[in-house]
């Protein structure tokens, strides 16, 4: 009868290793029916589960292993796997996969802690668990910019989505760190379009707040930005209400405002790998087409739609021209440029901060509350708030050895 054997080996890294290892496995016509292997910080840990031929005996070959592993340095045990074990392993197969993405400028025990007895509670077992984000200096580790992702492969029939998704905001809420909970389907790795609000998502601010400040209404048109992004008011009228207060305004302050725009954190980065990876990528707005264009150049966007404010005689006249890219209207430009490219839903990504993207951010096959309103937050399926733009890179499953660097000069 033949014998089915867990080895876990571990020990020090060297090259080499698990050629040596399979290679005394090999001698005995051994079948691998599974494997996995993870080094840290030059430390090995080697699982394999094998099946040991009719004609062999297990013994000659565990003698074999252990005389390699000794004199390697490595560490190896053995376990006895019956037939109902690995039947039981094999019917597994199919169960639902998930990936529990978590972000933060330094990860804590305390994070993992809290997130995997979660993951216990509601059935469900942790695979694998991989570093995202790249090695980082100890001396760099308190720097603003630093990030810190770790992903979570868990599999397991999730019980209640709801409270396992309140649990996470709460953990995200107490903890200051972000947890994206996704499905692991084909469609993670084969994304196609990312589709981005503009204002407080690309960049820092709500030019509409900038321009009324050069109005010198800038207290008056803030607050009803507010409400509008809050979605305690239509953003239709919250629009209307406010390019009106800009009635009279220079044309020449649109380009003053451009000129002062910040770009988020991780902008730059994430538009350079989108853009030499073939991504297509969209501003969907209810700002203004002349600061989505000037963004467009800058950063070499596909699509821009917005809204376009009227001018007459090198005046502001007070008024947005065309069809309102409210909520409803971003949702359809979303499928618009879908459509356009030949590209699914499943493989968009959609990116925005206001009440006003939910319809596109629930659309979209990854929809991501970036810095978002808490009831943005609370709505959306995933949130970043902890990290720059480029953190998307992460739930897209780029890891960032993977990532584009620009060349200097």
């Amino acid at each position: 009868m033949k014998e089915l054997l867990l080895l876990n080996i571990s020990g020090p890294d060297k090259k080499g290793l698990t050629a040596e290892l399979s290679s005394i496995l090999a001698r005995y016509r051994i079948t691998v029916l599974d494997i996995g292997q993870e080094v840290i910080h030059n430390h090995l840990s080697l699982g394999m589960l094998v099946e040991v031929p009719n004609e062999f005996k297990s013994a000659p070959v565990l003698k074999d292993l252990l005389f390699t592993a000794h004199t390697l340095g490595l560490q190896i045990t053995f376990t006895p796997i019956s037939d109902k074990e690995y039947a039981k392993w094999v019917g597994e197969q199919g169960k639902p996969r998930y990936l529990l993405t978590l972000l933060a400028r330094e990860i804590k025990a305390e994070q993992i802690a809290r997130v995997t007895r979660s993951v216990a509670r509601h059935g469900m077992n942790i695979d694998t668990i991989t570093r995202l984000s790249g090695r980082l200096p100890l001396e760099k580790r308190f720097e603003s910019t630093t990030k810190a992702c770790v992903e979570f492969s868990v599999r397991g029939t999730l019980r209640n989505e709801k409270e396992f998704r309140e649990e996470m905001l709460a953990i995200t809420d107490d903890l200051g760190i972000d947890i994206a909970f996704q499905e692991d389907n084909i469609y993670r790795r084969i994304r196609r379009l990312v589709v981005f609000d503009m204002d407080s998502t690309l960049i820092t601010t709500e030019v509409i707040d900038e321009l009324a400040r050069e109005a010198g209404v800038g207290k008056e048109v803030a607050a009803i930005t507010e409400q509008a992004m809050r979605g305690e008011i239509d953003f239709t009228v919250s629009l209307q209400r406010r390019v009106s207060t800009l009635k009279g305004l220079d044309e020449s302050v649109l380009q003053k405002v451009a000129k002062r725009l910040q770009l988020t954190e991780g902008a730059e980065s994430l538009f350079f790998n989108l853009h030499n990876l073939g991504f297509k990528t969209a501003i969907i707005s209810g700002g203004f087409t002349y600061f989505g264009h000037y963004l467009q150049k800058k950063l070499n966007i596909d699509y821009v739609f917005a809204n376009t404010l009227e001018i007459a005689d090198g005046k502001l006249t007070g008024r947005a021209l065309g069809e309102v890219v409210d909520g409803k209207r971003k949702a359809k430009l979303l499928e618009h440029i879908a459509r356009k490219e030949n590209i699914s839903l499943e493989q968009t990504v959609a990116v925005g901060d206001g009440a006003n993207d939910l319809p596109m951010l629930g659309k979209a096959g990854l929809g991501i509350a970036f810095r978002a309103k808490p009831i943005v937050k609370e709505s959306a399926r995933q949130a970043i708030s902890t990290l720059g733009l480029d953190a998307i890179l992460y739930l897209m499953g780029f890891r960032d050895r993977e990532s584009l660097k620009k060349r200097k000069g």
